[in-house]
């Protein structure tokens, strides 16, 4: 498979740990556990980037991830090629994670590479559980679980990923022709998906947002149990850090318009947010 493919298939976009709006395997987590997710994060980023590039087509995408979803089986793999998949199968046989995350990880890529659009709230929830739950729960997986299941964290990663479509919406209708917005939220409120590529957003556009993040803020408020409920209290601190700069990036769209320019904490804000989350773990 794949033998006209060149070295490697990896396209890297030079987005890193840096570009994340939140914590990925910092200090607060175990430090033995630290590489694992460090890993996992790169076998993510790489697969993230082979979707996001605008110079492939939907089938060399496509065939890229079914590589890297073979390496990461056993199936294949040169070495070369898909080093970050066969990472992450040597990782997940050492921690006895199952592949599944990575598997459904892989999926929201693919549809990212021939589904532009989501009709309500509920399709694009469906690409959610897979884009973002999936990264909730391998962490879960990897620090021994929650007594709550898998679904205060779901909630967390779901509420997570609208903020990011939120920040970047403009960017991805101009760049790749997706829109992370239900399209009958749009219809329903008298905008157009055109509405994305102007430098303010409309009156119509303001009404989309505004309840994307109602609904963002209903997630999230079956999220905060979420800390509570882990085993591990190291990645318990992590999470509600994540809670909290979750809750502000919210509050800062709802006052702020996305197209404008993009809408992120500054270092304060982050740090302030990271200790407030951690802190009240600990008392």
């Amino acid at each position: 498979m794949l033998a006209t493919q060149p070295l490697s298939v990896e396209t890297p976009s030079g987005k890193d740990v840096a570009y994340e709006n939140f914590p990925v395997g910092s200090w607060l987590l175990p430090a033995s556990l630290r590489p694992h997710v460090a890993v996992f994060y790169e076998f993510a980023r790489a697969a993230d980037d082979i979707a996001d590039n605008p110079k492939l087509n939907a089938d060399e995408k496509i065939a890229r991830l079914d590589g890297f979803e073979d390496a990461l089986l056993g199936r294949s793999g040169d070495r070369a090629a898909f080093a970050k998949a066969l990472a992450m199968r040597e990782s997940l046989a050492r921690t006895d994670v199952t592949a599944d995350h990575c598997i459904h990880l892989l999926a929201a890529f693919k549809q990212d590479a021939t589904k532009p659009r989501y009709r309500d709230w509920d399709d694009l929830m469906g690409y959610c559980v897979l884009s973002a739950a999936s990264v909730g729960r391998y962490l879960l997986d990897l620090h021994g679980g929650s007594r709550d299941g898998y679904g205060p964290s779901d909630k967390l990663c779901m509420a997570l990923q609208v903020i990011n479509h939120l920040q970047d919406c403009q960017d991805d209708y101009r760049s790749l022709d997706r829109v992370y917005l239900p399209l009958d939220w749009i219809g329903d409120a008298g905008a157009s998906v055109e509405d994305l590529d102007a430098p303010a957003a409309s009156v119509a556009l303001r009404i989309v947002f505004d309840r994307a993040l109602a609904a963002t803020e209903t997630l999230l408020a079956g999220a905060r149990v979420l800390p509570g409920g882990l085993v591990s209290r190291r990645l318990a601190m992590e999470s509600a850090a994540i809670v909290k700069i979750a809750e502000r990036l919210t509050g800062l769209l709802g006052r702020h318009d996305p197209l404008a320019r993009r809408i992120v904490l500054s270092k304060p804000e982050y740090l302030w947010c990271c200790l407030r989350g951690a802190l009240s773990v600990l008392v």
